[in-house]
């Protein structure tokens, strides 16, 4: 195992970040070469929970020769995010300096312009420089996987359909509940990953991947960063490295994923028509039926007319679930995955900012 370290210098005077990269060679230059990282969005932990265990396995595998591709690991893919906090409360999903989604805006180029990425660093901001460099370490692999969490959560992924069914193995070695099949329509980091694979040649685009992959992996919710949880989820990860030939492991055999594929087009996305308190009646892992109540929306408290019930349009699994419990107009309250389109629509691209 090597450990490097990228600088990311301040954008004012005395001010630097630092990136440590974890970099695990291979003993087989044809096996498969995969790029992991955690912490995107600085505040969304069980990512980097996972790697720390994760990181143990891959070292020891390293001193009995069980290493067969390249592994690299980026732990926590975001230390500028890392140092925001605001009155006591870090703010690592959007950066406070140009009010951007850390995970958006990333560039998107073809991969035979990789290069250009990390070309004259310095005349950009050091966000800028942050997803450049992360985007160009990506690039170098087969595989790339990025891992997140929602809010309140199952454990799920967001999939390109260009990489389904593939990529059934890996929501089968991580036991994931969903998976949620998404266009490639955005600029955040997966998609931006798959958009030079896509257009390998400009102007001509692959629309079906078998051997390469990027995923952004839900890692359940904000709070489920537990030891036995990020041990567990770290052994899933070790499954799929063993079943895609990029580790040794012959006692490794996967289950078929059972899970709902669901285009984005299926989810609904269930908003508050207005603000005020929230009180659910249903959670996240339940399956529901058209009509059913899913919360109250308290928002005028004392009133006889001060409440609004917001019921499923559609049957289907709550896959997610906010935790804050006082919302504001047209705020996301849930997702649930169903089997037919919503019939509100969505605009290309991500659910959420």
């Amino acid at each position: 195992m090597e450990i490097t370290e990228i600088v990311i210098e301040g954008d004012t005077p005395g001010i630097s970040w630092r990136l440590p990269v974890f970099h695990f060679k291979g003993s087989e230059p044809a096996a498969p070469k995969i790029y992991i990282q955690a912490a995107l969005h600085a505040n969304e932990l069980p990512g980097t929970a996972l790697l720390h265990f994760l990181c143990q396995k891959l070292q020891k595998a390293d001193g009995e020769g069980a290493i067969l591709g390249d592994i690299t690991v980026v732990p926590q893919a975001n230390p500028i995010g890392a140092a925001q906090w605001h009155y006591g409360e870090m703010e690592g999903r959007f950066d406070l300096g140009t009010r951007t989604n850390f995970n958006r805006d990333f560039p998107l180029i073809s991969i035979r312009d990789r290069d250009s990425l990390v070309e004259n660093l310095d005349r950009y901001r050091a966000s800028e420089r942050l997803k450049r460099q992360l985007i160009h370490m990506a690039l170098g692999a087969d595989l790339v996987l990025d891992l997140h969490c929602d809010d309140e959560s199952l454990q799920y992924a967001y999939i390109d359909e260009a990489f389904w069914p593939e990529a059934a193995d890996l929501a089968a070695a991580l036991n994931m509940d969903a998976v949620l099949l998404s266009d490639g329509e955005s600029s955040a980091f997966e998609e931006a990953v798959s958009f030079a694979w896509k257009y390998a040649v400009p102007g001509e685009k692959k629309s079906h991947f078998a051997d390469n992959l990027s995923v952004t992996v839900e890692l359940r919710g904000q709070r489920d960063v537990y030891p036995d949880m990020a041990r567990s989820d770290a052994e899933g990860l070790w499954r799929f490295l063993a079943a895609r030939g990029i580790v040794r492991d012959d006692s490794v055999q996967l289950l078929e994923f059972k899970g709902p594929a669901t285009p984005l087009d299926n989810i609904e996305m269930i908003r508050a028509p207005q603000s005020g308190t929230v009180l659910f009646h249903r959670t996240i892992g339940e399956r529901v039926a058209a009509g059913d109540l899913l919360a109250t929306i308290i928002t005028r408290p004392g009133m006889a007319d001060g409440s609004i019930d917001i019921h499923a349009p559609q049957a289907g699994l709550i896959v997610t679930r906010i935790s804050d419990r006082l919302v504001h107009r047209r705020g996301d309250l849930m997702k649930i995955a169903s089997d037919k389109p919503s019939a509100a629509g969505r605009k290309p691209g991500t659910l959420e900012d």
